[in-house]
Order: C-alpha cells, then structure tokens, then sequence
C-alpha cells in the first residue's frame, strides 16, 4: 500500500490559503479516481482506493500543520506501510508558482509540517513539493502562506493539482522522475510554464 499525504490546516478558516495547496492536490487525486468515502481516521480524514492497480491510503491530518507526523506515523504503523510508499503533497517557498519538483528525503526547508513527519516517521519519504513562490522578504512569509490564493492565482493552483491528478499513477508505480516531467509537459500545455516569483518582473 501507498500512503498520499496532503499537508494543511484543517477548517474553512484556512481551506483557501496557500499554506494548503497539499490537501488541494490530494483532493484533486481523490476526486480523479474515486477514493474514498472520506472516514474519520488517523487523526484526519482518509480514504483508500486503487490507482493503476495499486491500494493507496489517501491521508489529509488534522492535527494542524505543525503535528502533522502524528496522523501519518499512525496511518503507517497501521498498514506497516514503508517509508519509501510515503508521498508528502506540501507548499513550497522556493519554487515558482505552478511548478512542482520532487525529491525524496533531504532538508524540510523550515517547512513545519515536514519536520513533524520526520521526527515521528523517519526522513527518506517522497515530497512533492507544489511551488507557490516566495513573498521576497522573510517577514511576510507567515501572512503570505496563511493569506488566501487571490483570485488571479486559482486558475494554476487548479491546473496544478489536475497535474498531480493526471500522473499519480506514475508515483505509485515507481516512475516519480515521469510523474514530475509529465506534470511540467501538462502546465505548460495549459499555459502555465512562466509563472514567476511574487515581485519578480515579467
């Protein structure tokens, strides 16, 4: 079995905030193959179904971002799912909007959510990491990634989580160098390939 993690918030208070665009994408997967119904489990809500034949454990914590290990240590240790079948849907600072990179293990980049799963799972899971792009001066990245994606932004945060949805079946079946080439060949054919970075010129 593969466990899918979307990192976020829970409640409608943060549904729309960048800090979410991780339970953004997975939704998008569960809605691409039908996972689900959604149950109260783990410490968050979850789903398990078949992509590409294989069983896959779709985990959105709630436990807020900061403790998201504890949902997806529990989910692991239920299923005995190896760390390896684990694939983490986060925000990322440092990369472009619209653009997604993956990479397994390596450092959590200050991100709260990777370092809680680390510290309860362990640190060589996959992280696709979804770009949403830096507010350029550190002392407004608490208010940039807790602020709602503003009305121009939603077309590609969409776009990108049909991305994630069109090629999950890649990460699932050992291809994730596909998954993320494929993903960046589908962004581009829909018009998204030169997004840039909060403040950067045109």
């Amino acid at each position: 079995m593969f466990l899918l993690a979307g990192l976020g918030n829970p409640g409608p208070k943060y549904a729309g905030n960048r800090h979410n665009i991780g339970f953004m994408a997975l939704d998008a997967i569960c809605r691409r193959y039908r996972l689900g119904p959604l149950r109260r489990r783990f410490q968050g809500a979850a789903a398990e179904g078949e992509i590409e034949g294989q069983k896959v454990l779709a985990l959105f914590p709630e436990t807020f971002m900061n403790e998201s290990g504890r949902a997806v240590a529990e989910a692991m240790r239920f299923y005995k799912i190896p760390l390896d079948h684990v694939f983490v849907f986060h925000d990322e600072l440092d990369i472009a909007p619209a653009k997604l990179r993956i990479k397994k293990g390596g450092g959590n980049a200050g991100h709260n959510g990777l370092r809680s799963i680390t510290a309860q799972c362990g640190n060589d899971y996959w992280r696709v990491r979804l770009g949403i792009g830096h507010p350029g001066d550190k002392a407004r990245v608490h208010s940039y990634v807790l602020g709602d994606f503003g009305k121009a932004e939603r077309a590609w945060v969409e776009t990108l989580g049909d991305a994630c949805a069109d090629n999950a079946g890649l990460l699932v079946n050992g291809q994730p160098d596909a998954f993320q080439n494929k993903a960046h060949l589908y962004m581009a054919a829909q018009g998204f390939a030169d997004q840039k970075m909060p403040g950067e010129k045109a």
